[in-house]
């Protein structure tokens, strides 16, 4: 069974987690609190947005395939004793509500009991699911042969609950039948044997190495870990996490691949959209498809086939501003021909963009991201400048950090993509629901002002 036809369902599991918490919080609320003159919108929607808020602080749903059950009753007791404290809370400042103790304790005992069984029997399902199938693995190499590497490799292959799968280790430095190459030719395995995870033992490797192989991670979106030395490493923040007595550095993600941050960035994206589509295009499309049509032939909209999350394809929507003509896969530049009088305008104004809020609505983009380039960008610039696959760890935006900083529209030299990628990366490293406000009303602004590379 190759990996392709395993699956790894593991991205599925903290959002099913998160659902059936939040069921279980908003039953239990409609079952024990009649009676106590509460509007249950308002009381409900308080202990959902509070359960969530502290699950963020104190991570409760970061459990991994390596979390003890002991961490688990650490995260659930921690959970379970700060919502308690903001139940309570609520009623003191309510006027009219009748608190009762007695509901409140219910309540509370039946949510984590439930929680609890639930949050373990996933855990535990998992588990078996690998050991019995096979399926739900991840591909793992390790670069090193040394004691702690070998130790590792011992550890994925007795405790197949995790579910590893060891493929071989690469060294420069030994050779014995257990190395299938050197770090050179691990580039070339990777990709070829669709791995999902590398261990590197430090004290194999020298930074060059170190460098070049997080910058392969980056590009083609590879879990990269590594087997503690004497080495410092200085490429970005680490995290400790340990396989049993196992001690293991990762790379810490970004926020935007928490979980819950993405449920937050995604409702803030869901809403936006649906003002914009309702207050704004409901009668500007009427009113630009007579423009449109009256001045040349052809759609209302174009869409183009752009790389999204993932690098997955997806249609990117616009108002067509171009007359019709086989050259879309070339960026407009200043005084196109092949642009309409009216599509001036809305380039001008960038009212082309905005059917893009139907794609942020069916979830192909989001309001503030990475902007989606051209396929024959992508593939121009993906081997030749640093982090530009990074990009493609988040869903691309109507507008982005880079566009508000002036590095929007033609791509005049490799300094302008450099630099516009220098900003995505930023923007994925340090967002916050702020930031994305920010941009927006940069955005505004910039529109406003008007821009010189809006053409």
């Amino acid at each position: 069974m190759t990996a392709a036809q395993s699956g790894r369902y593991s991205k599925y599991i903290r959002p099913i987690s998160i659902v059936s918490d939040l069921l279980v919080i908003t039953i239990f609320g409609l079952y024990f609190f009649k009676g106590l003159n509460l509007v249950y919108s308002s009381y409900i929607g308080y202990l959902l947005i509070s359960w969530v808020a502290i699950a963020v602080l104190i991570k409760f749903y970061e459990v991994f395939r390596f979390t003890t059950p002991v961490e688990i009753i650490a995260k659930i007791v921690k959970q379970i004793a700060l919502f308690t404290l903001i139940t309570i809370a609520f009623f003191p400042f309510s006027k009219k509500v009748i608190f009762s103790g007695n509901a409140i304790l219910l309540y509370i005992i039946s949510c984590t009991l439930l929680i609890t069984i639930l949050k373990f029997l996933l855990f535990y399902y998992l588990k078996k699911y690998r050991i019995l199938t096979g399926s739900n693995y991840r591909n793992v190499v390790i670069i090193g042969y040394v004691d702690e590497s070998i130790r590792l490799k011992q550890l994925f292959e007795s405790r197949n609950d995790y579910g590893y799968r060891f493929l071989g280790y690469f060294s420069n430095k030994k050779k014995n039948d257990d190395i299938i190459g050197d770090i050179e030719y691990l580039k070339i395995f990777v990709i070829e044997n669709k791995v999902d995870e590398i261990y590197c033992s430090l004290g194999e490797m020298s930074n060059e190495q170190l460098a070049d192989i997080v910058e392969f991670s980056d590009r083609n979106s590879i879990i990269i870990k590594f087997i503690p030395g004497t080495k410092e490493i200085y490429s970005k923040k680490l995290k400790i996490n340990y396989y049993e007595m196992f001690p293991v550095l990762s790379m810490q993600k970004t926020i935007l691949h928490d979980p819950i941050i993405k449920v937050i960035k995604r409702i803030f994206d869901v809403i936006f959209a649906f003002f914009v589509i309702i207050f704004l295009l409901s009668w500007l499309i009427p009113l630009l498809a007579v423009l449109i049509k009256l001045e040349s032939k052809g759609s209302v909209f174009f869409k183009q086939g752009r790389p999204g999350l993932d690098e997955k394809e997806f249609f990117c929507y616009k108002f067509r501003s171009m007359k019709l003509n086989g050259t879309t896969e070339t960026e407009a530049s200043k005084n196109d021909p092949r642009v309409t009088k009216i599509g001036k305008i809305m380039r001008k104004t960038s009212i082309d963009e905005l059917p893009q809020f139907l794609n942020v609505l069916v979830g192909d983009m989001s309001v503030v991201g990475p902007r989606p380039h051209l396929w024959s960008q992508n593939m121009s610039y993906g081997n030749k400048i640093k982090k530009y696959m990074v990009r493609h760890y988040v869903k691309p935006g109507i507008t982005g950090l880079a566009q508000v900083k002036g590095f929007r529209g033609e791509i005049e030299s490799n300094e302008d993509m450099i630099n516009r990628i220098k900003l995505d990366v930023f923007y994925i490293d340090n967002w916050s629901l702020f930031l994305d406000l920010k941009i927006i009303a940069q955005t505004v602004l910039n529109i406003l002002k008007g821009e010189k590379k809006a053409y």
